[in-house]
């Protein structure tokens, strides 16, 4: 079992100030029927040790897709994450296993029950708000050159 911390870009304070620099992600487009989701790539250990940790905000239908290199049971966990996320855990074939909602700033670990490739974080009660459930496809993620 793996755990990472939930969440996408940090943001780095400049000497002497409050502006926030964010690395360039790869994005990809995702959908879930007809609901389209723009999702930033989290592939290597630095972006998904990172995720979403220290946004303050996130944009509508955007997320955070995690890409790990082979199927295990991830857990994900929201330590300096600053909104509240639902995170899908996704098997090879785009198919949602399970949906757990996270609480900011806590160290709960939320974990796929089976192991899984993908993890999808989301603004919490995303995939509730449109009826999506375990057993859901979100389709591109084997097009979209990250499996």
């Amino acid at each position: 079992m793996s755990r990472v911390p939930a969440a996408a870009l940090a943001c780095t304070l400049f000497v002497g100030g409050h502006a926030c620099a964010q690395s360039a992600a790869q994005t990809v487009r995702l959908n879930a029927g007809v609901h389209l989701i723009t999702a930033e790539v989290a592939a290597d250990d630095p972006m998904r040790q990172r995720g979403l940790m220290f946004r303050q905000t996130l944009a509508a239908n955007h997320g955070m897709l995690f890409v790990f290199e082979g199927k295990d049971v991830r857990c994900m966990w929201m330590l300096n994450t600053l909104i509240p996320l639902s995170v899908a855990f996704i098997d090879d074939d785009g198919r949602i296993v399970n949906i757990e909602d996270m609480k900011p700033k806590t160290e709960d670990s939320h974990c796929a029950r089976a192991p899984v490739r993908y993890a999808l974080e989301m603004t919490e009660g995303w995939f509730t708000q449109r009826g999506l459930k375990p057993g859901a496809v979100i389709g591109g993620i084997s097009g979209a050159g990250v499996k």
